[in-house]
């Protein structure tokens, strides 16, 4: 009852602070969150005449985000609804004739899967599915549908000898028994024994048949051979790999009987298996398996009956992370990351590369960071999520050459009457070596550079992920506040190679930290920084990055540590990916090299803080877990440090774009922490 009772004071006091610190703006508001909507999962019909897209909503009443199907045409005209309700309706995928689109429609805990019909809006049901679905995909002569579906397994067995139960007798749950590490995931929690398998049914309806028996891993990439005979998935992460996900090989599994053959055999991770329009040639990505702590992935080509493959794009320092086949089949459409912004280009088989529109985006609502997706006609028309700085994922479409068209505008109602925070493009030389360093500067609305205004760091997780020039509901809270927001991607960050990404590898909290504080002197010296109010916040890896400056740097006024790494020890033996990813950033095992470990944790420098600290934390957290935000929590209480736990309840690792309250009680105790502490001065 406290927490809630301070949440909803926090939203009160930031709200406040808003008013207070910008007069005569009309800044966001908390509640304008709830209103916000966004275009995800948008699939261009196969003739290139309709776009599909799931219009992502919120709502208030209910604190959760549901989707809706809509359609629009190719030239923007006939934007309407096609499938709404009281339920949750997703996966947009259209049958190869362009005249219905199959979907899932979630509601009232049961999910189905469904087809509409766009020429007058007839859904049907296809089949009921008790533990929903994932990875739709239509055959390319529209008879069947794939899709895969978790389906239990046995798990061990144990004889303990128990008595026989008396019947009526009621006895305590039986003990869950696991003899592997894959015991629980962020954001599910306790696995359940068994695994996700391919299924498929007719198009008109029927029973799923089960096509797969993997006893571990995961399936994904799911796509059809030409003829429709087979399905093509890449499977990986499997218990005999050591549940590595950076091993996985391509396989297709017959339609007809189940019958499953090898395709890939690589060093590495083969995955998201494409096979030209004639049924010739397979295009897949390729994740090499070395120790780095970050791999991009590559495309690569070779004829489907078999052969060495060919790497396309071998001169281009970017990870793909989507590519679909042209409708020509000669080249292919890719997505990938390049300096915050993800674009989408088009890849000949004969060379060179087409960059098309640097404007996907605006699938995460909470912070900046880069996301998206694309789909393409057979006709060279594609359609995607395209977003801004200050709007997020609208419907966007285009053509090979020509500008990019923006076919909604969803937020209209609710950002159009608002006075966003401007973002303006900052870069300066690393203090560690004179390196590039780039990042985003949002400043409040009414901003005055005559005034001095505090300024709140924004650090990103993963650490391997990347900011972009992105809308985020957090960073324009806080700027509506009355903050100047420095958001960056430093060394470790993707979209700017395989070797920036990695020039923290076996080193993280590392020069990245250097990054950070040169961005921050770089800033001050423009003059409109007030050095007596610098403020520092971020999550996850950001987190790990926050706990590090306090701990080696006395000029901040208070921070906020967010689910963090604090004891590397502790999270590689109890995070969900704990027992993986300590090969690749740290190549030893915590005892080993317990020191290597210690000098890495931020909690070696909790003797050194100063700063008045928030530490926040999802309260069911398997990625960092609990314990590691408890662990700098209680030190920071017995050093006295003026300091609060804040647990938000029910809530795994992405707390932000979980359900939108989230979003508030995270950003709202934020700013709430830094006005206390001289954020908002009079």
């Amino acid at each position: 009852m406290i927490l809630f009772a301070f949440t909803a004071g926090a939203l009160a006091l930031s709200s406040a602070s808003a008013a207070s610190a910008q007069a005569g703006t009309n800044p966001l508001q908390f509640a304008d969150v709830f209103s916000l909507e966004m275009a995800a999962d948008v699939q261009i019909s196969p003739d290139g005449r309709t776009i599909a897209y799931q219009r992502r909503s919120n709502d208030i009443m209910t604190d959760r985000t549901r989707g809706s199907i809509w359609v629009v045409n190719f030239d923007g005209t006939g934007h309407r609804p096609l499938v709404t309700g009281a339920g949750d309706y997703a996966s947009p995928v259209w049958t190869p004739d362009s005249s219905r689109i199959l979907y899932l429609s979630s509601e009232d805990g049961q999910t189905e899967l469904r087809m509409a019909w766009t020429g007058d809006g007839r859904s049907a049901r296809l089949a009921r599915l008790p533990r929903g679905a994932s990875q739709l995909s239509v055959s390319p002569d529209g008879a069947q549908i794939a899709f895969t579906m978790f389906t239990p397994g046995r798990g061990p067995q144990v004889d303990i000898g128990l008595p026989e139960r008396p019947q009526g007798a009621e006895w305590a749950a039986a003990p869950r028994v696991d003899e592997t590490f894959a015991f629980q995931a962020d954001g599910i929690g306790d696995l359940p024994p068994g695994a996700s398998q391919i299924y498929v049914l007719p198009a008109d309806g029927g029973a799923p048949r089960q096509l797969t028996r993997v006893e571990s891993g995961a399936i994904t990439g799911l796509s059809w051979t030409a003829g429709s005979a087979e399905i093509l998935f890449s499977h990986g992460g499997r218990a005999e790999d050591g549940f590595d996900f950076r091993e996985a090989d391509i396989w297709a599994v017959r339609a007809a009987d189940g019958e499953t053959r090898q395709i890939t055999d690589l060093p590495g991770a083969e995955r998201a298996p494409r096979v030209s329009p004639d049924g010739r040639t397979l295009a897949f990505l390729r994740t090499q398996r070395e120790a780095f702590s970050h791999q991009d992935s590559r495309l690569y080509t070779r004829p489907l009956s078999g052969g060495e493959p060919s790497q396309l794009l071998s001169d281009l320092d970017r990870g793909i992370d989507q590519m679909a086949w042209d409708g020509s089949g000669r080249g292919l459409w890719v997505r990938f990351d390049d300096r915050g912004h993800t674009v989408l280009g088009y890849a000949a088989l004969s060379g060179g590369l087409d960059r098309v529109t640097d404007a996907i985006g605006g699938l995460t609502i909470g912070r900046p960071y880069t996301s998206g997706m694309f789909s393409v006609s057979t006709t060279g028309r594609w359609a995607a999520p395209l977003a801004s700085a200050q709007d997020l994922a609208n419907v966007g479409a285009g053509g090979r050459r020509g500008e990019a068209q923006v076919l909604t505008d969803l937020n209209a109602g609710v950002l159009g009457a608002r006075d966003l925070a401007p973002v303006e493009r900052f870069t300066w030389e690393s203090s560690a070596d004179g390196r590039e360093i780039e990042g985003w500067i949002a400043y409040p609305p009414g901003f005055d550079p005559e005034r001095q205004w505090p300024m709140i760091l924004e650090i990103h997780g993963g650490p391997h992920t990347a900011y972009g020039p992105q809308f985020s509901g957090q960073v324009q809270l806080m700027a509506a506040a009355g903050y100047v927001v420095f958001y960056t991607n430093p060394r470790g960050s993707t979209s700017y190679g395989q070797d920036f990404a990695n020039l923290i590898d076996k080193d993280y909290p590392g020069n990245d930290v250097d990054d950070l504080n040169s961005g921050v002197d770089a800033l001050i010296a423009r003059g409109f920084i007030d050095e007596d109010r610098l403020f520092v916040t971020g999550a996850s890896g950001g987190g790990v990055l926050t706990a590090w400056l306090i701990g080696t740097d006395e000029r901040w006024r208070a921070a906020a540590v967010g689910k963090p790494v604090i004891n590397w020890t502790s999270f590689a033996l109890a995070s969900d990916i704990g027992p993986v990813i300590h090969r690749y950033w740290f190549g030893v095992t915590p005892w080993d090299e317990p020191e290597e470990y210690w000098r890495r944790s931020p909690l070696s420098l909790v003797g050194n803080v100063s700063a008045p600290t928030m530490v926040f934390v999802g309260a069911e957290d398997r990625r960092t877990p609990v314990a590691e935000a408890v662990q700098y929590y209680n030190a920071l209480q017995i050093r006295g440090i003026e300091s609060r736990l804040v647990r938000i309840p029910d809530t795994f690792h992405g707390i932000a774009d979980s359900r939108p309250s989230r979003l508030l009680y995270k950003t709202g105790h934020i700013i709430a922490w830094f006005d206390q502490h001289g954020g908002q001065e009079e």
